[in-house]
């Protein structure tokens, strides 16, 4: 969409009832920015793409001092006949609220405003006393390259590792924020005194060894207590001594009483309203059956909306290997929903991974169509009606296994043409339409399948012309 030269304001915006709070902000911004007078009129509809031109002109109402009419993308096609019966210049804005500042010129709101999270991530390294110093600093550079704001030190329970000290200065020379994960009081204390600036864990149990400990402390609930009752005086006693505290009251997997633990963060809010917090989200991801996108992405929701604003994890189970970059995406959709008021939907796209964010569907007539209308010597792969297509010249075959298409196609008479080179690139494009079609997924020949933020673009695969498989 590219900028036009509005007519003269006021403006008169309209809307249905979920996009109003977005429409109002970015409007609201709009007229600061470009110093113009505007009304917005809510329409008795919930989204916006249920509008007809009709039934819009039905319920609008501008007010008589309003020059421009700028009302919902998806009436484009009528919207000089709805400017006609309404008397007004009318013009039609996007279909997304988040482009309307295109129409002044500007950026997308959301390319602006998804650069904010609140949630910093702290990411652990498991079992730090196997790595060398060399493997722990690459490793931690990794992770903060992907998005984490935090190391954690994951110690082996029941060891004291005399070198934690070292790797604890090791990394702060590099410049990484660091914390130590161990109950073991001894690594603690040579962790904090080389300079790591947050312990997990303590508890009402383990805090007189605490006491020294020049560091945030995460306070957990003391195993066979009451959570409440322990956190509670744990907050006590370290109030009392002015010592620096978060809260994590745990959050157990599934089948542990999961949904009993988020509700004891929710509970914990309640109760310290300012407190900050912390959730440990690798309970949940490393112990699912699941591919971690999704679960990281709803347990950041959780934490935006509870105001925790630290997070756990860890990637080292084979289906969370991409956490640390899924929360640093994640944790930007959800801040821009939760100040916005708006479903985090077309906003950023790159956790959609399995699946694809839109399709386009092909007309099996228009591939028979071109079958009998090709008349050079290359081959075109589409997916359509749950079946791959392969169109030569006089030639369409159609199926589901790869196999059995290049049999068919080699034992043709337009497979008498085809050599090594040509056939490896049949092969490699006839998997992917395989795997398009399997999953669902946008195949378009010669470009790469979309996998969200995991996407390997294909730099040049394409055959010499005259033996390539053009799609023209």
């Amino acid at each position: 969409m590219s900028a036009i030269k509005l007519p003269e304001p006021p403006i008169h915006f309209v809307t249905g009832k979920l996009a109003e709070p977005l429409v109002r902000k970015v409007v609201e911004r709009l007229s600061q920015e470009h110093h113009f007078a505007y009304s917005i009129q809510v329409l008795p509809i919930t989204v916006a793409a249920l509008m007809t031109a009709k039934w819009l002109v039905r319920h609008v109402r501008v007010p008589s001092h309003c020059k421009t009419l700028i009302v919902p993308g998806y009436v484009a096609d009528d919207v000089q006949w709805i400017g006609e019966q309404l008397g007004v210049s009318t013009i039609s804005g996007p279909k997304d609220v988040h482009e309307l500042p295109i129409l002044f010129g500007g950026k997308m709101t959301k390319e602006r405003e998804l650069d904010s999270f609140n949630i910093r991530i702290m990411a652990e390294v498991n079992h730090v006393p196997r790595l060398t110093l060399d493997e722990l600093r690459s490793l931690a550079k990794e992770y903060v390259s992907a998005g984490a704001d935090w190391i954690d030190l994951g110690m082996t329970p029941g060891q004291t590792w005399l070198g934690v000290g070292e790797a604890v200065r090791a990394l702060i020379d590099d410049g990484w924020n660091i914390s130590i994960d161990s109950f073991n009081a001894d690594e603690v204390e040579a962790a904090v005194q080389a300079g790591a600036k947050m312990v997990l864990s303590v508890h009402r149990g383990t805090l007189d060894r605490a006491a020294d400990w020049n560091a945030e402390l995460v306070l957990v609930p003391e195993p066979g207590r009451d959570w409440k009752k322990s956190l509670m005086e744990s907050v006590e006693v370290l109030s009392a001594r002015q010592q620096a505290f978060r809260m994590d009251p745990i959050l157990e997997p599934i089948g542990c009483r999961f949904t009993a633990s988020l509700q004891r963060y929710w509970e914990t809010r309640q109760l310290f309203p300012d407190a900050p917090m912390l959730m440990g989200i690798g309970n949940l991801t490393e112990l699912s059956d699941v591919d971690s996108a999704g679960v990281n992405f709803l347990l950041l929701g959780i934490c935006e909306e509870l105001q925790i604003d630290h997070v756990l994890t860890t990637q080292v189970i084979p289906w969370a290997q991409s956490s640390i970059r899924e929360c640093d995406i994640a944790r930007r959709l959800v801040h821009y929903a939760v100040q916005q008021e708006v479903p985090p939907k077309r906003l950023d796209n790159r956790l959609v991974m399995l699946r694809d964010p839109k399709l386009s569907q092909i007309d099996s007539d228009w591939l028979a169509q071109l079958a009998g209308n090709i008349k050079d010597h290359n081959f075109r792969i589409f997916v359509a009606a749950n079946e791959i297509h392969l169109i030569g010249p006089n030639l369409h075959l159609n199926g589901t296994d790869p196999f059995a298409l290049m049999a068919e196609l080699i034992s043709s008479e337009q497979g008498k043409t085809i050599d090594s080179s040509h056939a490896f690139y049949l092969g490699f494009e006839l998997h992917k339409a395989l795997t398009a079609l399997t999953l669902g997924k946008q195949y378009t020949q010669d470009e790469s399948l979309r996998w969200g933020m995991l996407t390997r673009e294909e730099r040049h695969h394409r055959l010499p012309r005259g033996k390539r498989s053009d799609l023209h």
